[in-house]
């Protein structure tokens, strides 16, 4: 049986989430007034709907789209949210996931948040109100409200790409803290004494970076640089990065990426200026993508195991979906420091 309380909790030991019921309960008014109040709010007078809209704001209910329509309470439909569809890190994940919830027979539907998280909440609510059997986040949600309405919604969540110690429901992934700091690590080990950062503006990127700067620190070395860009991250923006360093004079031996097409460009701008790359300067770069191990020179990465982790969060939701209980909430898979030419 689904225990709830009225703070905005639902119990996972069921399917069910916060209901009209509790919302009328709070409110202290039938739930015939409260959906009227949701739906035709002239035909309730604004001291109801203001109690309604306390209640719901309290509870964290989302309405229900699809009330009535299916009778066996399935969808077997599955959303996931991305920062963005045009970036290619994500979409081996995205691939894992699509492939692996159809292979159970349920469809995959994508939701872009940016990298901001400027639509995340609004996105909630329209995913929510669904009643998807699943909603899978790439990284932490980090909204208050979202995580209530989540929280109170009673469906699986899985968050991916990250970690964290306070998860909504399920997690799947690895530190970004961790793998900047290997990154730090690697470089100091062949000898690189001043490096710089070239990073994108998220907050993975940012993780990331945190955690190169404590490695670098650690290590003895004086602190790098940051040159920061706009997430999405293009080769155009590397190059730009590249070069406003160097028009400043910065002093550099090597430079941190925060991901591989950053790298690539920052290569392709020092490559146009007649530097060599690793003989003046070395270049890592995160996300081993398709590209990576064909670049010149091949540029030494982070590997993340985007398809482990696709696996991983349709095999969490589908486990929850029909009932399975899931005994290993929280799964990191790690990362690998793939060593190539450019570094």
């Amino acid at each position: 049986m689904t225990q709830r309380n009225l703070s905005g909790r639902a119990s996972r030991r069921g399917s069910g989430g916060i209901t009209l019921s509790d919302v009328s309960k709070l409110a202290g008014v039938s739930a015939i007034t409260v959906s009227r109040a949701l739906n035709t709010p002239g035909l309730v007078s604004p001291e109801t709907r203001e109690k309604v809209r306390l209640a719901v704001e309290r509870t964290g209910y989302v309405p229900n789209l699809l009330a009535g329509g299916l009778a066996s309470n399935r969808s077997r439909l599955v959303a996931a949210l991305v920062p963005t569809i045009a970036g290619p890190v994500f979409l081996e994940t995205i691939q894992a996931l699509t492939e692996a919830l159809a292979d159970k027979g349920y469809q995959l539907m994508l939701g872009q948040a940016g990298y901001n998280n400027a639509r995340e909440d609004a996105l909630i609510d329209a995913i929510v109100g669904r009643r998807p059997d699943g909603i899978v986040l790439t990284g932490i949600m980090r909204s208050v409200d979202g995580r209530r309405r989540l929280l109170a919604s009673g469906i699986p969540v899985v968050e991916t790409w990250d970690l964290t110690p306070t998860p909504i429901d399920m997690l799947v992934g690895f530190s970004h803290e961790k793998a900047g700091a290997a990154m730090a690590q690697y470089l100091h080990r062949k000898g690189y004494r001043k490096p710089v950062i070239v990073t994108g503006d998220d907050q993975r990127a940012a993780l990331r970076r945190h955690g190169f700067e404590q490695a670098w620190r650690i290590l003895g070395g004086n602190a790098a640089p940051v040159r920061e860009v706009p997430a999405p991250t293009t080769l155009g923006s590397g190059r730009e990065a590249l070069s406003a360093l160097l028009v400043a004079g910065a002093d550099i031996d090597a430079v941190a990426c925060s991901s591989d097409v950053l790298a690539h460009g920052v290569i392709t701008e020092a490559q146009a200026r007649g530097m060599r790359v690793p003989g003046d300067m070395g270049v890592i770069g995160f996300g081993d993508l398709g590209f990576a191990q064909h670049a010149h020179p091949a540029i030494t990465t982070v590997r993340i195991d985007g398809t482990g982790i696709g696996r991983q969060a349709a095999r969490f939701i589908v486990e929850r979906a029909e009932g399975r209980e899931v005994e290993q909430m929280v799964v990191d898979l790690g990362f690998s420091l793939i060593e190539r030419l450019s570094a």
